[in-house]
C-alpha cells in the first residue's frame, strides 16, 4: 500500500523544517519548571491557542477580555473556547475515529451560530461558508464526502511520516474543505493540534500551534491558498509554514515557562 504521508514528507524543504520545529518543542519539553507546572503551562497555552484561533477566524478578542469576562458574547469565541477545553480528552478517540471527532469538534464550535439539526453535519448542497482565509468558492458536498472519507483512510493506517507533516495535512484539507460551512478553520487548527498530542509530538498538549499561526497570520492564507492549489511546492510550503507555526507556539510556551518562573 502507498503511503502517501511519507510521500509528503519526502518533498522539498519538508524535513528541514520538520527537524526545526522538533526542536524548537525539544527545548521546550526540557524547560525545569515543567517537572511540577506542565498542566498549568497546558492550561494557559489553551487559552492562548483558543483566542488566537478566534481571531483568525475573524473574531476581536484580547487575552485580558478572555481571563475577565466569564460569558464572551461572540459566538466565534464561544466555539473556539469550547472546543480548545474539551481538545483534551478527545486524543483516543481521534486515533480510531476521526469522523466521530470532527463531528464533535462542529458541535462545540458552532452550538451558538447554527441550527441545533445542523450541528455536527455536513453542509449540504447550496448551503453557503464562511471564508475567513480567502479561499473562495468551496468544493461540492460529494468531493468534500469523498476526500473526508480519504483523510478518515490516512489517518486510521500506518504511515512512516512524521506527525507534524500529517497534523499539517489534516489542517490543509479541513480547512480547504470547509466541510461544514461554519466554524470550519477553528475545527481544522484544533485538529491539527489533537494530531500532534494523539501522535506523541507533543503529548502533554504544551503547545498551541494556533497562536503560531496567528503570529505568522500574513502568510497564513497564503499557505493556505497554495495547499488548495494542489502542486507539490504549494503541499510542501503549506507543510513548512505548518512547521514554523507549531515551532513559533514552542517559542510562545517557553515565554509561558519563563514567566511561571519569575513568579
Amino acid at each position: 500500500m502507498t503511503d502517501a504521508l511519507a510521500s509528503v514528507a519526502d518533498l522539498p524543504g519538508v524535513a528541514d523544517a520538520v527537524a526545526d520545529a522538533r526542536k524548537a518543542v525539544d527545548r521546550l519539553l526540557g524547560h525545569r519548571i515543567l517537572r511540577r507546572r506542565s498542566a498549568e503551562v497546558s492550561t494557559e497555552s489553551a487559552l492562548r491557542g483558543a483566542r488566537a484561533s478566534a481571531v483568525l477566524e475573524g473574531a476581536s478578542v484580547t487575552l485580558d477580555e478572555l481571563r475577565t469576562t466569564e460569558n464572551p458574547s461572540d459566538p466565534i469565541v464561544q466555539g473556539s473556547l469550547r472546543v480548545s477545553a474539551e481538545l483534551g480528552t478527545l486524543a483516543e478517540t481521534w486515533r480510531q475515529a476521526p469522523r466521530q471527532v470532527l463531528a464533535r469538534l462542529h458541535v462545540l464550535a458552532a452550538a451558538d451560530a447554527v441550527d441545533a439539526d445542523a450541528l455536527g453535519r455536513p453542509r449540504a448542497e447550496g448551503k453557503p461558508s464562511t471564508d475567513p482565509a480567502g479561499l473562495g468558492d468551496p468544493p461540492p458536498p460529494a468531493v468534500v464526502a469523498a476526500r473526508l472519507d480519504q483523510l478518515s483512510g490516512l489517518l486510521t493506517a500506518p504511515t512512516k511520516a512524521p506527525a507534524l507533516v500529517v497534523a499539517a495535512i489534516v489542517h490543509g484539507e479541513l480547512a480547504t474543505l470547509r466541510p461544514f460551512g461554519w466554524g470550519d478553520g477553528i475545527i481544522a487548527r484544533a485538529a491539527q493540534r489533537l494530531t500532534l498530542v494523539a501522535r506523541g509530538f507533543d503529548p502533554k498538549s504544551l503547545t498551541a500551534p494556533e497562536t503560531g499561526h496567528a503570529e505568522l497570520s500574513g502568510a497564513y492564507g497564503e499557505a493556505l491558498r497554495g495547499y488548495a492549489a494542489g502542486g507539490q511546492d504549494g503541499v510542501a510550503a503549506w507543510v513548512a509554514h505548518c512547521a514554523a507555526a507549531t515551532a513559533a507556539a514552542a517559542r510562545d510556551s517557553q515565554a509561558i515557562c519563563e514567566a511561571f518562573m519569575r513568579g
